[in-house]
């Protein structure tokens, strides 16, 4: 099964122009960056985005009339970006992740102030959820949000943010209820990167290299009208979000396994060991035959789970099983695609050395494989009641 049995004509023109924009996007990013090397990394992020905003691939992601995206839509784009780029894939999807709650509880004026620039790259978007000490734990935030007049004060801290530093805005998530008040007490709002008070502390150093660092908020006033919603809807809203999202990531596992799949297929036809080819030995023959399965079964539940968001339905367990399922099978199938290279497959430089380094984080982002089984345990538990 190919990644085009699934998609309808339509999404498959924009999967091919993804392929097309993807290529586009390496040439002018260059070499990957090395580690910690901050001006790298910015500007090959701000390449990348423009040949994908060039495509119009931005106004899949986040519509700039706040209209919400097409879930299955955005999975064909980010399948196709990520089997080319991991930076590809991160920039195009968190201007979508970025900009989706406004979208979905913003004001006209905020709308219309954000979203076209996000759909034409010209506003680079950042989802500032994740802190110090709450991850998983989103009712653990601390970051507070305290009405003063017209305005909201913020004071917090927030880490590993996507695109810090490089932002035009952040949708940020604190604490507008007494402490204590848990999950019922977050408030999102969306705030400048010029904003008095709002910095970025530190740039942060990750296995794949991508823009990505720690904001301090410190007395940063934020007008009262670039509140997302109501006080205290800002759990719902945060979750709202990432449900969306959650089969899109793994849609982007599943690209990073397709590419592993093919660079193995390859080495398994060329490589030769004791007068045969490794793909004579069955021992590699099973390994390519559980790939291919793997990855099939990760793109019939990414889909089933897209196709259930854009109708409107309930998907919060198909969208759960879908994230743990590809993110998992991607994380085997890169594994074998660096066993079949054997000492390769650990070198700088080659491919499955860099997919091992970058499909690792789609187990953690947007809800651990360990949150993806308690929601779809929760589920299960409920429905058998």
């Amino acid at each position: 099964m190919t990644s085009n049995d699934l998609l309808t004509d339509p999404e498959r023109a924009l999967a091919e122009t993804a392929r097309m924009a993807a290529a586009r996007a390496l040439e002018a990013a260059g070499p990957e960056p090395a580690p910690g090397d901050t001006a790298a990394e910015d500007s090959a992020a701000r390449s990348v985005l423009s040949a994908l905003a060039g495509a119009g691939l931005l106004t899949q992601v986040a519509p700039p009339d706040g209209s919400l995206p097409s879930v299955r839509a955005v999975c064909a784009i980010r399948e196709e970006l990520a089997r080319a780029s991991g930076l590809a894939d991160v920039m195009f999807v968190m201007q979508g992740l970025g900009a989706c709650a406004l979208s979905l509880a913003g004001g006209a004026e905020c709308r219309s102030r954000y979203l076209p620039g996000v759909a034409r790259g010209d506003m680079i978007a950042a989802f500032a959820l994740t802190e110090p000490s709450a991850g998983s734990d989103v009712a653990a935030l601390a970051t507070r949000a305290v009405r003063d007049a017209d305005h909201y004060v913020l004071d917090g801290a927030k880490t590993f943010i996507s695109n810090a530093g490089l932002a035009g805005f952040y949708t940020v998530f604190a604490r507008t209820g007494e402490p204590g008040s848990g999950r019922h007490g977050l408030t999102a709002f969306v705030v400048s990167a010029g904003t008095p008070g709002l910095r970025v502390v530190e740039r942060l150093t990750v296995s794949a290299p991508h823009p990505i660092g720690t904001l301090e908020l410190s007395g940063c006033r934020v007008p009262a009208a670039d509140r997302l919603g109501e006080e205290g809807s800002g759990h719902a809203l945060a979750l709202k979000v990432l449900d969306r999202f959650r089969p899109t990531v793994g849609a982007a596992a599943a690209g990073f396994a397709r590419r592993a799949l093919e660079e193995s297929l390859e080495r398994a036809r060329s490589r030769r060991q004791f007068g045969r080819t490794l793909a004579e030995f069955q021992a590699i023959r099973f390994k390519l035959a559980d790939m291919a399965t793997w990855l099939s079964a990760a793109r019939l539940l990414v889909m089933r789970a897209a196709t259930l968001v854009d109708e409107g339905r309930d998907a919060r367990r198909a969208s759960a099983m879908a994230k743990l399922y590809a993110t998992e099978a991607a994380q085997r199938i890169v594994d074998e695609a660096v066993q079949i290279h054997g000492g390769l497959g650990v070198t700088r430089g080659q491919v499955v050395e860099r997919l091992y380094r970058e499909v690792r984080a789609l187990r953690i982002y947007e809800g651990t494989s360990e949150i993806q089984r308690s929601i779809i345990a929760h589920s299960l538990l409920k429905e058998s009641a």
